[in-house]
């Protein structure tokens, strides 16, 4: 769960985990379909999935007892990289091996000025080394939370804590910085500039050194590193997608989900009807082309005009930047479900959101709802025309809104 996301996020979502499944039999025995409800909301989905695997694995065919290595870990269970490997090795069966994440990443290019891109494989492996060279061989599980909650807490990656930090004595980010500033009082001064220190690295081309495209940037100080290669822009997709409401037996709407393919973004998730847009399609042909994809839920031809424009809804993968473009479709009487198509099934809210459905989703739903608010509630009404006679104390009309002057006036007698 820690896998790209943050520890205050997981907490709750770990809690509810371990009430459920509190042991890798009870996991092993779950549906994916109850694995992806519990995981729903916090993202990457296919760690809960590959989680299963991996306990189904370890139950199945290694006799209930997980691999102690680092090694093993990461050959025998799906779902375990070197960072996961490393972690459970060294916390829990106290292997002297180290971990590198995006904590750790951060104290070692700083510890050692590391300024060449920190996510290529090169750097990558270098900082394993490290990671490895350093952790105590005594208590490796405490030393790497140790290092990893350093990273967390104190060497942040903006507006570090410098002065708090337990290893800034052997910080070369601090002291390269703490130079620049000597340096600059002496130029200021006119003295002469030090002599450079010959633990300096002043070698051209030095692999981990920062470009000289990319020289040291003085106003940054200490997090000049780690560096790393430019983001690429998330790829943008459009998605149409389609609210079909029905009244149920007790009069409470409905909606059709239906389930995604169990490979790929979002596997095996629930989501209103969607369809996939080509970029640049004019709302008229959007709106026919969803009208066709909803005919094989509805079982009958649906005219595109009958399709109600809610609005947009954005929402930011990793890598992709989807906009949903929503629709409503309200349904008159029962709708076969055709059994050949994606598994579907039709919802109350409450079942909704108790179901594995993403955070999209929830957004898609709740810009529903609210565009129905609106629609429901009464306009304002139009302003009293001037001179209009106001209503007095002694009116009977119903439901009038009295002044506070004639609230306050005593009544007339009849």
């Amino acid at each position: 769960m820690l896998q790209q996301t943050q520890v205050a996020t997981v907490i709750d979502y770990y809690n509810r985990w371990m009430q459920k499944w509190p042991t890798l039999q009870a996991l092993a025995q779950a549906s994916l379909e109850e694995v992806n409800e519990l995981w729903a909301g916090l993202g990457y989905y296919s760690r809960g999935k590959r989680l299963q695997e991996a306990a189904r694995k370890v139950v199945s065919e290694l006799a209930g007892r997980m691999p102690r290595t680092a090694e093993d870990l990461q050959k025998l269970l799906p779902g375990v990289g070197r960072y996961t490997a490393g972690a459970i090795a060294s916390i829990s069966y106290g292997q002297a091996t180290g971990v590198v994440d995006g904590n750790v990443i951060r104290v070692l290019c700083r510890l050692r000025c590391i300024g060449a891109d920190s996510s290529s494989p090169a750097i990558i492996d270098r900082l394993w080394d490290m990671a490895n060279a350093l952790v105590d061989r005594s208590r490796p599980g405490d030393f790497n939370q140790a290092l990893m909650e350093l990273g967390a807490t104190v060497c942040v990656p903006k507006a570090p804590l410098c002065r708090e930090c337990p290893v800034k004595q052997h910080c070369r980010a601090r002291s390269r910085v703490e130079k620049e500033l000597a340096f600059a009082s002496r130029k200021l001064f006119g003295k002469p500039a030090p002599v450079p220190d010959v633990e300096d690295c002043g070698v051209g081309g030095c692999p981990l050194c920062p470009p000289a495209t990319e020289p040291w940037d003085s106003s940054l100080g200490v997090t000049n590193f780690p560096r790393k290669a430019a983001k690429k822009q998330p790829r943008a997709v459009r998605t149409a997608t389609c609210v079909l409401e029905r009244r149920g037996c007790h009069g409470a709407p409905e909606y059709l989900i239906v389930q995604r393919p169990s490979s790929g973004l979002l596997a095996g998730l629930w989501e209103f009807p969607s369809l996939t847009l080509a970029q640049d399609l004019q709302e008229e042909k959007q709106r026919e082309a969803l009208a066709d994809h909803l005919q094989a839920w509805t079982g009958q031809p649906v005219a595109a005009r009958s399709l109600r424009l809610i609005g947009e809804v954005i929402h930011i993968f990793s890598h992709i930047h989807q906009t949903y473009v929503v629709y409503s479709l309200p349904l008159d009487g029962d709708v076969t479900l055709d059994p050949a198509l994606s598994p579907s099934r039709w919802v109350t809210e409450e079942e909704f959101h108790a179901s594995a459905v993403s955070t999209a989703m929830k957004k898609v739903l709740k810009a529903h709802e609210k565009q129905r608010g609106k629609e429901s509630s009464p306009g304002k009404g139009s302003k009293r025309k001037r001179g209009a006679k106001m209503q007095g104390a002694g009116s009977t009309c119903p439901g009038t809104q009295l002044s506070l002057r004639a609230f306050l006036q005593a009544p007339t007698a009849p």
